[in-house]
């Protein structure tokens, strides 16, 4: 670790990471275990992460993220639509389809950014907060193939609104960040012209990011 961190800090954090990928909890025998620390520590870890919400501990003593995560979380999706958007006013107008930012949220992908075009005379309405499952239309998709690092454009039509057409790619190299760029129009969609549109897209939003 550079002498410029915080050790402290960064056991925090590991804790985090930890809990987060152990849904069952640990106890702080097991976190000091994997810490490679001693227990007084992981207490102290534990009840600073407590009083900030971030860390809770049932009957058993078993350590599980607190509410105080999801609340960070959500504050992180005005920080992902703003840098976002610009890049998603540009995509719409370039193609002459809504364009649109999805995140994973559970098993749902959830549209947080939207840009109608402003030039045609038909477009698709998609809202903001609109959800759908990750395994049907072209920007849950997109989140899934993102998964195994996949980033080339899924397209769909019809699977969500009859009609409709969807390309979306996933947004790759955003750590902690499961997130797809794409667009959705009544017409077919020129599939060479907006495949390479929304890729460029998805880069661009990928290195506002990062």
């Amino acid at each position: 670790m550079s002498g410029e961190t915080s050790q402290t800090l960064d056991r925090g954090l590991l804790v985090l990471e930890l809990l987060a990928e152990e849904t069952g909890g640990l106890g702080v025998t097991e976190l000091a275990r994997r810490l490679r620390v001693n227990r007084t520590v992981v207490y102290r870890l534990l009840t600073t992460l407590e009083e900030h919400g971030l860390v809770r501990r049932d009957g058993s003593g078993q350590a599980r993220l607190g509410l105080g995560v999801l609340q960070l979380s959500r504050r992180v999706q005005p920080l992902l639509r703003q840098a976002a958007t610009p890049v998603l006013r540009a995509l719409a107008e370039d193609v002459g389809a809504t364009s649109h930012l999805t995140l994973a949220d559970g098993d749902e992908a959830l549209a947080v950014a939207v840009v109608e075009p402003t030039w045609t005379d038909f477009h698709v309405a998609y809202r903001v907060g609109s959800r759908h499952p990750l395994d049907r239309g072209a920007a849950g998709r997109a989140i899934l193939a993102g998964r195994t690092g996949d980033g080339s454009p899924q397209r769909t039509s019809g699977e969500l609104q009859p009609g409709a057409y969807g390309i979306a790619a996933a947004v790759l190299g955003v750590p902690a960040v499961e997130a797809s760029v794409g667009v959705v129009a009544l017409a077919d969609l020129d599939d060479e012209v907006v495949s390479a549109a929304v890729l460029r897209a998805a880069a661009e939003v990928a290195g506002r990011l990062s």
